[in-house]
């Protein structure tokens, strides 16, 4: 059984920064790629970002391409999601993501298999 830990979500100013954090275990993969999908309310689950263990590959979704940056610690084993100029559109539940290695492509993030239980991001001021 895959077990998360997140962290990170909370309310923050539109223009604000915020960090989301976490680290996934019990997966049996040899080689993981940790991301984050979010989903807003009314809204369909999206693809946010992703970092790949195996070459370091990293994804963005559009709305986040230049506002994002998703790195990892392998001392840790933890991945880190740091988001600056958020908007009100940021809103949503960010699902933190655990999928083999090559899910996490350039261009896009293959369904992963594994999500933790979420955190909500609110952007208002």
């Amino acid at each position: 059984q895959v077990q998360f830990v997140e962290s990170g979500g909370g309310l923050v100013q539109p223009g604000g920064s915020l960090r989301l954090s976490c680290s996934a275990s019990g997966h049996g993969l040899d080689y993981v790629s940790i991301g984050w999908i979010r989903q807003a309310p009314g809204k369909e689950r999206e693809a946010v970002s992703c970092i790949n263990e195996l070459d370091g590959t990293t994804y963005y979704a559009d709305p986040l391409k230049g506002r994002a940056t998703i790195f990892r610690d392998g001392a840790n084993d933890t991945a880190y999601l740091q988001m600056t100029g958020l908007k009100p559109e940021d809103t949503a539940v960010y699902y933190c993501a655990a999928a083999p290695a090559t899910f996490c492509k350039e261009n896009r993030y293959v369904t992963p298999p594994y999500l933790g239980q979420g955190t909500q991001v609110t952007v208002s001021s």
